[in-house]
């Protein structure tokens, strides 16, 4: 199995830049096909570049975006008392829904008039109440590219923690500890552990690999060099470190920072 190719940027500016140029040339090329183009997103620190870059791109061109799919990887749950799960209330400071729609479709339609902004109804989100259906959806349109990050400490992507298998598809999964306390530093109004959710409902491994038609890979600062060292020197999936699921995709790109990258 082919390595994914890696490239290196002097700083997170430049490396989100270069990702939003690849996901806007994508866009563009849609609708001049009239097809739709479908974002797999993730949410948190790592992509916040890539989205700010890419809400200029589309601004300055005046690019309509309303073909375009947001497919969120995630979103936290809770457990009710019969033992069913259902996704947290949307309004929650870290609903993956609401920085879908707060961080990704405002950024994005901001500089657009209502014609060619990205509409509601078109930012997919998992739910908790019926993960397979989110599956079923996702194989049924695809997704033209898949944004990935990896968690710092155990090398989580999306809510899958160190341990899930390779085969594992959209599902409820309780959170590891390790995954738990990365977010509250994706969240910092989380004030401590107990308040950050234990569930998620999250695309597996499986999913992002069998539904994607181009995967990149987002890896900015120090603290992500053990993602870069642990990603870059593998041919297939560690389930110790699921983020590695990159270099099972098709046409896999890691774009890092030059902080990632040092490993001195």
């Amino acid at each position: 199995m082919a390595r994914a190719e890696i490239i290196v940027f002097p700083t997170d500016a430049e490396l989100g830049a270069a990702a939003a140029q690849e996901i806007f040339d994508g866009i563009r090329d849609a609708e001049k096909m009239g097809k739709k183009y479908v974002l797999g997103c993730p949410g948190g620190r790592s992509p916040r570049s890539t989205y700010g870059a890419l809400a200029s791109l589309v601004s300055s061109a005046r690019q309509s975006i309303n073909h375009l799919h947001i497919a969120m990887m995630d979103e936290y749950a809770v457990q009710l008392p019969n033992c069913e799960f259902r996704n947290v209330d949307k309004a929650s400071h870290f609903s993956c829904r609401k920085f879908a729609f707060e961080e990704i479709r405002d950024v994005l339609n901001a500089g657009l008039d209502a014609d060619l902004q990205l509409p509601k109804e078109q930012v997919l989100v998992p739910d908790a109440e019926n993960p397979e259906e989110y599956e079923i959806r996702l194989r049924a349109i695809g997704v033209d590219c898949f944004l990935l990050a990896s968690g710092a400490s155990d090398g989580h992507v999306a809510f899958n923690g160190r341990g899930t298998p390779r085969s594992a598809t959209t599902r409820v999964t309780t959170l590891a500890e390790e995954t738990r306390r990365d977010n509250m530093h994706t969240f910092p109004e989380f004030k401590s552990l107990m308040e950050v959710p234990e569930f998620g409902v999250s695309v597996g491994p499986e999913t992002i690999a069998s539904v994607s038609k181009k995967a990149i890979m987002l890896l900015q600062g120090e603290h992500k060099r053990e993602a870069f060292r642990r990603i870059s020197s593998t041919p297939s999936y560690l389930p110790d470190w699921p983020a590695t699921i990159i270099v099972e995709c098709l046409n896999p790109q890691v774009f890092v920072d030059s902080l990632a990258a040092n490993s001195n």
